[in-house]
């Protein structure tokens, strides 16, 4: 009987092609891979392309943090001198830090509205990607941009705090002067620092966020070295302090940008006040710090959101 014609076997499927191939043709059309990480320059580029961003954002936040209070923002001045009363209370009475210090009050008021300003950028940096996880997952743009609008921010704070203590310093007879110009360098360190360490916070708090939680204590202790409510020279010559630990406190990067703002807003803080060096050492923290938590935090900006 005759037989059926056999159906000739199906050929087999293509193979895929080989990753090489498929990354090559990803390229040739200009595709790349979702949320790589780009390099260090496209990436300060492209934070220089949403600078706009950082301002409104930062402008936005300022706006609406005291929105919901009756006094609004006369808060941003109430609140450092408060403190500083308390603390003049607590070591100027009570643990007599004002003897040996000349125009005291002054001294404590500069040191308390320039530290306030170091430690609000850390708190607020520390929570810049976690506490804005919704706009992160959302939104494509460099993650850098939140720190560092969050440190513009308090810095657009502090300048209207600034003109506060200005006032209150003339009250006390330190009126303007032309030394006074030395605090727009010292901010702009200082300015440098805050936002490297928020950038620092910003990552660390990211993978950990209770990290938030144990930074006011962190802070508080870094406040009592950095000489904001007492003399770091009055106490190196009545403590006897190891000459590596008086070192130490006077190159505090927070005790250098007090003791610079100190200098140039009050005439009896004068250079025998300030560390040897005192601008080399600000402006090495300043770069110090910016260079090196810009880095370390653009080293991990694919994982931000993630996870």
């Amino acid at each position: 009987m005759p037989t059926e014609p056999r159906t000739p076997p199906a050929p087999p499927p293509p193979r895929p092609a080989p990753p090489e191939d498929l990354r090559a043709l990803a390229l040739r059309h200009g595709l790349t891979v979702s949320g790589a990480r780009p390099s260090l320059a496209a990436y300060v580029r492209q934070l220089w392309a949403h600078r706009a961003f950082v301002t409104a954002f930062a402008t936005a936040r300022l706006t609406a943090q005291y929105s919901q209070a009756r006094l609004g923002q006369i808060w941003q001045v109430t609140t450092p001198l408060l403190n500083a009363a308390v603390y003049y209370v607590i070591f100027g009475v009570l643990m007599n830090a004002e003897h040996g210090v000349p125009d005291y009050v002054p001294f404590l008021l500069t040191g308390i509205f320039v530290w306030t300003f170091t430690s609000d950028s850390l708190m607020a940096g520390s929570r810049a990607i976690s506490g804005n996880l919704g706009l992160v997952r959302a939104l494509h743009f460099p993650r850098a941009a939140l720190p560092v609008s969050f440190a513009f921010q308090r810095l657009q704070q502090l300048l209207l705090s600034l003109t506060a203590l200005a006032a209150i310093l003339c009250c006390f007879g330190e009126f303007p002067d032309r030394s006074w110009l030395l605090a727009i360098p010292a901010l702009l360190c200082q300015t440098l620092f805050n936002t490297g360490l928020a950038l620092v916070l910003a990552r660390i708090a990211a993978r950990a966020p209770d990290i938030s939680q144990l930074l006011p204590f962190a802070l508080r202790t870094w406040m009592y070295a950095s000489g904001a409510m007492w003399s770091i020279q009055n106490l190196a010559s009545t403590a006897r302090l190891p000459d590596g630990v008086v070192l130490a406190l006077r190159c505090n990067p927070a005790a250098v940008y007090i003791d610079l703002m100190r200098f140039a807003l009050i005439d009896s803080h004068t250079a025998a006040q300030l560390p040897p060096h005192v601008w080399a050492l600000a402006a090495g923290w300043a770069v110090l710090a910016f260079a090196g938590g810009f880095i370390w935090f653009w080293k991990a900006e694919e994982t931000y959101g993630r996870g």
